[in-house]
């Protein structure tokens, strides 16, 4: 599924990573999971480019292209903890990966133009697209089960990985007319309900939340387990909660990053 994409290299404050980029249109970073990029997050990228974006996608852990398996999410988790450049513990400090996703945001941004870039973070990374918006050029931030930092205890649960100040300049933004997408399942331990629950104290109406049922029992019989709402546990079908789901980001970023027709 790369062999569509151009991949450079792109070093930004003594952090340099891969990224792989295609399509054409305004930027939309994704930023993928634990473990890495597999298929499943390179068909979500698919379904972006398809609706008139140019994907860039930073290689930041795993090997490309390689299935999920329970071995490969432990080995890449645990590369991920031990790593400099993620703090998976930090309630009120972001990972210092973010700083180099801001640059390649605006990089993005110089290369496609329009109005922005949009940038979507999921699990491990979830919370990402909140440290990104510091930068001006980021104008369509989605959160999917934001998983950091990891929710050991009840303010963990509650925390944003993000520092008070930039915090303050995420509240500004939201004020001025950038909105945040938010995306969980309801049963999920590792995205709780509280972290959602903070967003909406702090950003208010600019906080679109979309939970999915997930309890035992759901109409849908979606797992109990699920977590990854637009990769591996995305159903692409009619009328399913996450494919409901996928549609509502796509139509964010058409929103968020179209420059108007005049």
């Amino acid at each position: 599924m790369l062999s569509e994409y151009e991949r450079f290299r792109f070093r930004f404050d003594g952090i340099e990573h891969d990224v792989y980029r295609a399509g054409q249109g305004p930027a939309v970073i994704v930023i993928h999971e634990i473990p890495g990029l597999t298929p499943e997050v390179l068909r979500f990228a698919a379904y972006v480019r398809e609706a008139g974006f140019r994907v860039y996608l930073p290689h930041l852990f795993g090997v490309p292209e390689k299935p999920v398996s329970a071995t490969y999410v432990a080995t890449s988790f645990l590369r991920a903890c031990i790593s400099r450049e993620f703090k998976v513990l930090a309630r009120n400090e972001a990972s210092p990966v973010t700083n180099w996703l801001r640059a390649l945001a605006r990089e993005a941004h110089r290369e496609c133009g329009g109005p922005g870039v949009g940038a979507l973070g999921m699990c491990l990374t979830g919370n990402f697209a909140l440290a990104m918006m510091i930068d001006p050029a980021v104008q369509a931030p989605v959160l999917s089960q934001p998983s950091l930092p990891l929710p050991l205890t009840k303010a963990h649960r509650r925390a944003l990985h993000l520092a008070p100040q930039q915090l303050e300049v995420v509240k500004q933004r939201v004020q001025a007319g950038c909105p945040v997408l938010g995306l969980r399942f309801t049963n999920d331990f590792a995205c709780p309900a509280e972290r959602f629950q903070r967003l909406r104290e702090e950003l208010g109406d600019g906080f679109e939340s979309i939970e999915i049922d997930s309890s035992p029992g759901n109409p849908h019989g979606i797992s109990p387990r699920a977590h990854s709402v637009l990769t591996v546990d995305l159903v692409d079908r009619e009328g399913h909660p996450t494919k409901a789901a996928l549609q509502r980001v796509l139509a964010f970023f058409r929103a968020r990053l179209k420059t108007p027709a005049t």
